[in-house]
């Protein structure tokens, strides 16, 4: 579902360069709603235009040369305003990742910021 823009808190952000790819097909997915809460979660900008389900493989290469790879399913998608860093501000959880790789990643999340009109 594509929100309007609003104040709230979510996800911590990523702040670090990410590759994706689509992961899976449709018809093999299960139908498990995503829980929010077991892994964690994130939000990213981009010019992507995603759907809220989708499951990717993310790559995320993080300040010391190395890279995370996990796997995500978007569970929102909202358009930010003209000015903003990006078409999308997309938030995602992780329903994939290797523990450590968790806490590595950790470096590169921002909490508890806000997205405002």
């Amino acid at each position: 579902m594509r929100q309007g823009h609003r104040e709230r808190i979510l996800s911590p952000r990523l702040q670090a360069p990410g590759y994706w790819r689509p992961v899976g097909l449709p018809l093999f997915r299960s139908k498990r709603r995503p829980s929010g809460k077991a892994l964690g979660g994130a939000r990213v900008y981009t010019d992507e235009d995603l759907r809220e389900g989708t499951r990717l493989e993310i790559e995320v290469f993080l300040p010391d040369g190395t890279s995370v790879v996990c796997k995500v399913e978007v569970l929102s998608v909202d358009a930010l305003a003209e000015g903003a860093p990006a078409l999308f501000d997309v938030e995602v959880e992780f329903i994939a990742i290797r523990p450590g790789d968790r806490e590595r990643i950790s470096c590169v999340l921002v909490e508890n910021a806000s997205v405002a009109e």
